[in-house]
């Protein structure tokens, strides 16, 4: 029967229904195939689904990203990493991971980053003479380091559904993402020599810097407050990321003068609709949890495996080869809450630290932001570069490749995620 549900899922997806409304049908109709369940399940499971204070962060960071876009402060951090790295060859690509990075300590969303990264700085790429094809494939493959770098939105729905630290999490991507920018970065050094594209002389004086710093002083102090918050506990991850949102508000309207206070409503609106579309999703995924919690999946798969003699290295390869293959067909966002649950404590019994699964977890389908047929990012990219989908997937794929390097590297070598979360919590 477990196995007729995921049939049903894959089935209504691939005739168009939308990720949350196949999950409800596939997910009723199993309930009613069973026949000893009680409709008022479904209720309850949904509403099981989103009853966590951690999810009332989600919207919050969201808002956060969409502000920075609207306000202009993405511009001024743009401006500020030009001046340091945009006089090498391809700078403008190393901005694009510098700006990426920074915003990952505030909005912790890749489509964000992605979307406005790439407003920013693709019409200033095309003035720089970089081709489309390029400039669309780095703004992609920077922003995936968004959810990896605390805070992450999809770290947070991990640790909503698993129970686990979301601090150790959020630490055990400081490193990860640190490694992805700096491979990003030997990957444009490369391309951009091998392209040739010229180099730009930038006035490099103190008065100008001094300048540039006044302008984007209040944008680069935001991540500090979210990340050192969050690390040293002096307020929750709600209450952070309010008070990242009042921060932003504040900086926008009254000092860069940026925006109106009138502005702020559609950004509440859109705010509110994409928040919406990510709650429904956890809904749905409550009831996917109870029937897999009832047939007992996870324990069939522990079963399985122990009858495979799958050892712990194999397992992982598993797991990465599964979470890439899933991040293809499928939004990242009903993949990790409907196969993390099953597949951790079968981790944990081979000896997998949970917090080290976590983050590969998440690396894994956030690649798949970069692969086609879905590639959420891609489509964004696309729209903005004004290029056609297969053209972006083959623009991409050389930095796809180099983050599933990091991602097997963070697999097999775990001290590299669990070094710094060790340090401060302390070593289990």
């Amino acid at each position: 029967m477990i196995v007729l549900l995921f049939v049903m899922l894959f089935l209504l997806i691939g005739i168009g229904f939308s990720i949350w409304t196949a999950m409800g049908i596939s997910g009723m109709a199993y309930i009613l195939i069973q026949g000893d369940f009680s409709l008022r399940i479904l209720v309850q499971t949904m509403v099981g689904g989103v009853d966590s204070d951690t999810l009332v962060a989600i919207p919050f960071f969201i808002f956060v990203g969409r502000l920075m876009s609207r306000s202009g402060i993405t511009k001024r951090l743009a401006n500020f990493a030009d001046f340091f790295v945009g006089r090498f060859r391809g700078g403008l690509a190393y901005v694009s991971i510098v700006v990426s990075f920074i915003m990952a300590g505030v909005s912790g969303s890749a489509v964000a980053d992605a979307s406005s990264v790439s407003a920013v700085l693709h019409p200033l790429m095309k003035e720089r003479d970089y081709d489309d094809e390029f400039a669309a494939a780095i703004n992609s493959s920077s922003a995936v380091i968004g959810p990896i770098f605390p805070p992450s939105i999809p770290m947070i729905f991990i640790s909503v559904i698993s129970g686990l630290s979301l601090g150790k999490l959020f630490l055990g991507g400081v490193i990860p993402g640190i490694m992805m920018a700096i491979f990003l970065t030997v990957m444009v050094a490369v391309i951009s020599r091998k392209k040739n594209y010229r180099t730009v002389k930038t006035r490099m004086s103190l008065r100008r810097l001094l300048s540039l710093l006044g302008e984007s002083i209040f944008a680069l102090i935001g991540p500090l407050i979210v990340i050192g918050g969050i690390v040293f506990g002096v307020v929750t991850l709600v209450e952070v990321a309010a008070l990242a949102v009042f921060y932003f508000i504040a900086v926008s309207v009254f000092i860069y003068r940026s925006i109106k206070l009138r502005d702020l409503f559609s950004i509440f609106k859109e705010t509110a609709v994409f928040s919406a579309s990510i709650m429904i999703i956890f809904a749905v995924v409550g009831l996917y949890q109870y029937i897999v919690a009832t047939e007992q999946l996870g324990d069939q798969l522990l079963s399985a495996i122990v009858k495979l003699n799958m050892s712990r290295n194999l397992f992982l390869l598993f797991s990465t080869v599964f979470f890439l293959l899933m991040g293809c067909i499928l939004d990242a966002v009903p993949v990790m809450l409907i196969f993390f649950p099953v597949l951790l404590p079968v981790a944990v019994s081979l000896g997998v630290d949970p917090t080290h699964y976590g983050v590969i977890v998440v690396l894994n389908l956030m690649i798949g932001l970069l692969t086609p047929p879905i590639g959420g990012i891609l489509f964004i990219q696309a729209k903005i570069a004004g290029l056609d989908f297969n053209s972006m997937v083959r623009a991409v794929w050389p930095y796809t490749l180099t983050l599933i390097a990091v991602l097997l590297l963070i697999t097999y070598l775990p001290s590299l995620v669990m070094i710094v979360p060790n340090l401060v919590f302390g070593a289990n």
